[in-house]
Order: C-alpha cells, then sequence, then structure tokens
C-alpha cells in the first residue's frame, strides 16, 4: 500500500499564494525633496539675477585713486644726505634729501663779486656825471658872459655907425670899422660858447646814459644773483604736500639730473574710480550713494557717493586709441570711469590701509534720488547700501 506523503505548509504556502503583478516601485520621498529644493532655489536665484539687472548696476573694474605727486631734482648734484625713509609720513615743506651746494655757492659768490664791482663803477659814473656837469654849467655861464659882451659890441657899433655918416663924421673911420669887427668878435664868439655848452649838455647825457647802463647791468645781476640763490636753495629737496614716501630711489652719493625722479609723495585722500560700461550709466547721476567692497577689506562694506563722470571713454585717453573707421570694425561696450567720492569717516577710519591701485567691487541702486548739492557734504554719513551676499 503506497503511502501518501502530505506537503509541508511552507511548500503549500508558496503554492498558493500568487506571484505579484508586475509594476513601478514607489517614488523616493527624499529624491522628490532634493528635486523640489532645487527647483525652489533655482527658481530664487533667477529671481534675484532679474530684480538686480533691473535695480542695480555693479562693476569690478574699479580701483581705489589718488594724488601721487612724483618729487625730482630741479638742478644737478650729488646727494649728500637723505633724511626720509620708505614709506615714512612727511609733511608740506620737508626737506626730504640735500645735494653738493658748493657748485652754487662759488656761482653766488662770483655774481656778488660782479654787483661789487659795477657798483663802484656807477660811483665813479656818479662822479663823472658831476664834473661833466659842472663843466656845462661854466660852458653856460660862459654863453651868457659872450651874449652880454655881444650886446655890447652891437650898441656900440650901432653908436659908432650913428657918429660917423654923410652929414657928421664925430669919428674915424678905423673906429667904426673896429667896432663892426668887434661886434662880428662877439656874434662869433657867443655862437662858439654856445657849441662848447651844447657839448658840455652832450657830455652830461653820455655820462647819464653810461650810469644808467651801468645800473641796468647791476639789476640784470641781481636778476642773475636771485636765480643763483634759487639754485642754491634748490639743492633743499623738498615735500611738496603732505602724505607718504613711496617708490623711493635716491640714495646718498648718487648724481641725479634735473627732471630726474627721486621718489613719490602720496597724499591721504582717495577717492575710487568705477569703470561702468557705457550701457549702464542711464541710471546713475552724481549725488547717488554707492557701496563699496575693497579686496584688501575683506568684509568691511564702505560708503561712496557718485562724484562726477569722466568727460570721455577712456579709450579716448588711452596712448593708441582705437580706429573705429576701418572696415574690419567690431562693437565693442566702451566703459567711461566714475569718480566716487568716499565717506570722510570711512578714510580717516581706514587711513594708511585704502591706498591707491586696490581692486574695489562698486554698486549702485538704480533710481534712488540723488543727492542735493547742499545735501553732498552730509551724503555720507548715510547708511550704506547692501551689497549682493546681503541681498
Amino acid at each position: 500500500m503506497a503511502e501518501s506523503h502530505t506537503p509541508a505548509p511552507a511548500m503549500q504556502q508558496a503554492v498558493q499564494t500568487p506571484p505579484a503583478a508586475p509594476g513601478k516601485a514607489p517614488p523616493n520621498k527624499r529624491v522628490l525633496g532634493a528635486v523640489a529644493l532645487i527647483a525652489v532655489l533655482a527658481i530664487g536665484a533667477g529671481g534675484r539675477m532679474w530684480y538686480r539687472s533691473h535695480h542695480y548696476v555693479e562693476t569690478e573694474n574699479a580701483y581705489v585713486t589718488g594724488r601721487v605727486h612724483p618729487v625730482s631734482s630741479r638742478v644737478a648734484g650729488v646727494v649728500t644726505r637723505v633724511l626720509v625713509d620708505d614709506n615714512q609720513l612727511v609733511q608740506a615743506g620737508d626737506v626730504i634729501a640735500e645735494l653738493d651746494p658748493a657748485d652754487h655757492h662759488v656761482r653766488v659768490e662770483q655774481i656778488e663779486a660782479q654787483i661789487a664791482s659795477v657798483e663802484q663803477q656807477i660811483a665813479q659814473a656818479g662822479a663823472q656825471v658831476a664834473q661833466v656837469r659842472a663843466q656845462a654849467a661854466a660852458a653856460a655861464a660862459q654863453v651868457r658872459q659872450a651874449e652880454a659882451q655881444l650886446v655890447r659890441a652891437r650898441q656900440d657899433a650901432e653908436r659908432f655907425s650913428q657918429l660917423y655918416n654923410e652929414t657928421m663924421k664925430a669919428v674915424s673911420k678905423a673906429e667904426v670899422d673896429a667896432a663892426t669887427a668887434a661886434r662880428a668878435a662877439a656874434t662869433a664868439d657867443v655862437a662858439a660858447r654856445r657849441d662848447s655848452a651844447a657839448a658840455a649838455q652832450a657830455q652830461v647825457a653820455a655820462a647819464d646814459a653810461g650810469r644808467d647802463v651801468l645800473k641796468a647791468q647791476v639789476k640784470v645781476l641781481q636778476a642773475q644773483l636771485k636765480d643763483a640763490r634759487q639754485q642754491l636753495a634748490y639743492n633743499r629737496i623738498v615735500a611738496p604736500v603732505a602724505g607718504r614716501v613711496g617708490k623711493r630711489s635716491i640714495e646718498v652719493g648718487a648724481r641725479v639730473q634735473p627732471g630726474q625722479q627721486l621718489l613719490a609723495v602720496v597724499e591721504d585722500e582717495v577717492w575710487v574710480t568705477a569703470n561702468f560700461k557705457e550701457t549702464q550709466l542711464a541710471g546713475l547721476e552724481p549725488g547717488q550713494q554707492v557701496s563699496l567692497e575693497v579686496d584688501a577689506l575683506p568684509g568691511k562694506h564702505l560708503v561712496g557717493r557718485v562724484h562726477s563722470f569722466s568727460p570721455a571713454s577712456g579709450n579716448q585717453f588711452a596712448l593708441l586709441p582705437a580706429d573705429n573707421a576701418t572696415g574690419n570694425f567690431t562693437k565693442i561696450v566702451q566703459r567711461v570711469p566714475v569718480k566716487i567720492v568716499l565717506d570722510p569717516q570711512d578714510v580717516k577710519k581706514y587711513a594708511g590701509r585704502l591706498v591707491p591701485g586696490m581692486s574695489v567691487v562698486a554698486e549702485v541702486e538704480l533710481g534712488q534720488k540723488a543727492a542735493r548739492s547742499s545735501d553732498r557734504q552730509t551724503a555720507a554719513l548715510a547708511p550704506p547700501l547692501p551689497m549682493k551676499d546681503q541681498q
């Protein structure tokens, strides 16, 4: 008799359970959340970019600018002393260096000696003028004496002529002739005396002219002396303005030439020059507030105001501006320098740390009202605009 085998319960369950219907696995909630978050962030970033593109203009092509004064020698010479060091603070008029003044001292002494010599000549010329004037006065007196004698001779001649005629011969013919000759001699003597007086006056004029020439020569020498003393003073090279010393190249013993740059003095006053694109200028006006970030001061937000616009684009001031009147023209958006003045408090706070040449990011909110000219003195005290990382 065959034995009946009863299947095990597990096997029965496997046999009884029908196979699962084919279908998709349920979606993962974490993946859905990540996708939604990315979509929200993308929409927010796009909206923020759209908003900023319509309400803000920004440029990274901006730099701190200041006044850099090159200092050079006005005369040639050998450096004997250097009184400043690198990055030292100096005041206007402080002596920076000294040159050997020996050559200029000699020049000053030479001119002074020439002036003394000419002044002696002027004194001699003055004595000569007095002498010739005395001679001229004597000649004038002789002219008056000769004129008086001429008057007497004329009167004698007239009297003798009246006493000797056809009806009366009270005097002799010889006396009449002598009186006539005396009158002629007196006339000639007056003419001679007058010529002598004129010659004496000419000598006076010549003596005066000679003295005037010497006086003019003294004035020329005095001008040369003034110039020589100025050249002597130029041996002391002084700071033109207050600031800090930079780019020092002067050393003791070096021979410098006129116009040779020895160092530079940089003033503490600084501002920002932002080169905005020409397409960004439509909403900019002088007086608008500007938010600034300096690369050398991370995390520090500075405040400025639009001061003025350059009268031409940067390309126009280039050494070799592009010639657009050619066949291979390609339109390029030009940049226009905009001057931005800083808040005086920021300038004072970061004195010595804001130096010309530093890179800056400048941002301006469009649509803001420009400060009036009467308010521009206090405009820098307004709160700073939020930067893009504060939006």
